[in-house]
């Protein structure tokens, strides 16, 4: 074997077939119960029946410590399917364009900053057109579905998809999944054209609807079989994704020629390995007119104070960026970052100082920030929504309250405090001029690696490059600010706010902000054999 040769990757059977002496004894049973079983009733009870198997992962390894994490491809289960000529090759706009098409071989390294000894490491498949595609433009027909919370930028995607496989690949059957997950068998679907969508990047939310919750896997599948859908297009957050996932696994259990591709959305930027998510740069732009708005309104009166709420339910990207874009703000809040109001450095004095010193003050707070001591305060216990996220206490109305009664035990020093929250302003907007580039980019990469026949994969630049990305590895935790980071002492540098963190607290933050352990190619998870290229 070559130094440089991958090793063997084995991928799993197509499980219809694996799946037939559990349907035949089914039958058997309710022969002798005297029912007339239909093929759902036996697919649901097979599936009742087996416990479902840990999903794979599809990897792939090479010399100097390399790892390719893949992602599926609809080959792995039906491996007699036909590929074509891709047909942009004939397109006047991209033939003349040199190397317009990806090698296969090309990947995008998760890390680039690495030492002079190190392994290369954890690689993705770049994103791009391929030279062959496994669906003719006439046989596709392709469903999008927006799901989760809303995000400027969300129409951008949307019609993007939609004008890219017409105006790429010829494509003229695509249809709208209206109201998330739910809508697949709850709606019926809208048909979508370039004419139809042509201006809705210009509106904020979705044109499509959402909604939270509604994943019934089995049924969204019978609807995408019985619909004929065999491209799906799923835009929403890191729940939306498992969901996705779940998707797709069903579909290759099915033996279904469907490509299930995700674009992942979250306005805090809480998806890991990627940059970042669409709509954040606008979220930012949005939340720095509330700030300047608060610092204008505590400015122009004696010791005022403007205190911000912005989104943030687990990561505080929002407000660390709107921060330090602002350079008006005079303390910032965030989840990862634990505080105390009481007490010698705790918020309350820090906020009383910086009142003596300048006559005013913003404070900048992430929605989910502080949880913890308002809980203990009112003796409240956790509660959940539809998508299984922790519901919120307001934040931004607790600590309010808390600074006016800190001051009102002080009769001599009197103080003007104004509350802003534009929480669903900053999300309903349309996406900007950044933004609306970016959406065009992911959607025309989602629409080249179903094309191509990838399927079960997120799409999303990593280190400045598109790539496709297995559902598990932006499911398997959240990105999070790192309080240990140069970017946070940055915000402290630019606020001089106190640290608020004790020794133990930054010992524990250094400790969650290591990444798990990936196998390379041996374990459990993985699909791949052992090679020498890798002892």
């Amino acid at each position: 074997m070559e130094a440089d040769a991958a090793c063997t990757v084995v991928v799993a059977p197509a499980p219809v077939a694996a799946a037939a002496a559990d349907d035949k004894a089914l039958q058997q049973k309710l022969f002798q119960l005297k029912l007339k079983p239909s093929s759902r009733t036996l697919t649901a009870l097979v599936k009742k029946a087996s416990p479902k198997p840990a999903a794979k992962k599809k990897l792939a390894g090479g010399s100097g410590g390399y790892v390719l994490e893949d992602v599926p491809h609809l080959t792995d289960y039906l491996p007699a399917l036909q590929a074509f000529p891709n047909p942009l090759q004939n397109h006047p706009a991209y033939s003349v364009v040199k190397q317009y098409f990806v090698n296969a071989d090309d990947t995008v390294a998760k890390k680039i900053v690495v030492h002079k000894g190190s392994a290369r490491g954890t690689h993705f498949r770049r994103a791009g057109p391929r030279q062959q595609v496994y669906f003719q433009p006439d046989e596709v027909s392709a469903a999008i579905v927006t799901c989760g919370g809303l995000c400027p930028g969300l129409n951008t995607v949307v019609r993007e998809i939609v004008c890219g496989l017409h105006d790429m690949y010829g494509v003229t059957s695509v249809v709208g999944i209206e109201g998330g997950y739910k809508g697949f068998y709850a709606r019926n679907t809208v048909e979508l054209t370039p004419r139809s969508v042509n201006d809705i990047h210009k509106r904020g939310g979705t044109v499509l609807g959402t909604s939270r919750g509604g994943q019934d896997t089995a049924k969204i599948v019978d609807s995408i079989q019985d619909r004929g859908i065999n491209q799906v297009y799923i835009i929403g957050g890191d729940g939306t994704q498992k969901g996705a996932a779940t998707i797709q696994e069903e579909v290759q259990r099915r033996g279904l020629k469907c490509a299930v591709v995700g674009i992942p959305k979250t306005i805090d930027n809480d998806i890991v390995v990627i940059d970042k998510s669409f709509g954040f740069d606008t979220a930012v732009e949005e939340a720095q007119r509330a700030i300047n708005a608060a610092h204008v309104e505590a400015e122009s009166a004696e010791n005022g104070v403007g205190v911000v709420k912005l989104m943030g339910r687990n990561s505080g990207f929002i407000a660390m960026y709107a921060t330090l874009a602002s350079r008006d703000v005079d303390c910032c809040l965030i989840p990862e970052s634990p505080f105390y109001l009481d007490g010698k450095g705790g918020l309350l004095e820090f906020a009383e100082q910086r009142l003596r010193d300048n006559g005013h003050m913003v404070i900048v707070v992430a929605e989910g920030a502080g949880q913890d001591l308002i809980a203990k305060s009112m003796n409240l216990a956790d509660a959940h929504d539809a998508s299984g996220n922790k519901l919120l206490l307001d934040v931004g109305l607790w600590l309010c309250h808390k600074i006016k009664e800190h001051f009102k035990k002080k009769a001599s020093f009197p103080i003007t405090l104004k509350y802003i929250d534009p929480t669903y302003m900053i999300r309903a907007v349309p996406s900007n001029a950044s933004d609306s580039v970016y959406c065009s980019l992911l959607a025309h990469s989602a629409i080249h690696g179903a094309m191509a026949g990838y399927t079960g994969f997120t799409v999303a630049p990593v280190n400045g490059r598109h790539a496709y990305i297995p559902f598990y590895r932006i499911t398997e935790r959240q990105n999070k600010v790192v309080i240990t980071d140069r970017m946070w002492a940055r915000v402290l540098c630019s606020t001089n706010q106190p640290c608020f963190l004790s020794h133990e607290d930054v010992e524990k933050a250094g400790q969650d902000d290591d990444e798990p352990n990936v196998p390379l190619v041996e374990g459990e998870n993985s699909l791949v054999k052992a090679s020498p290229l890798l002892l």
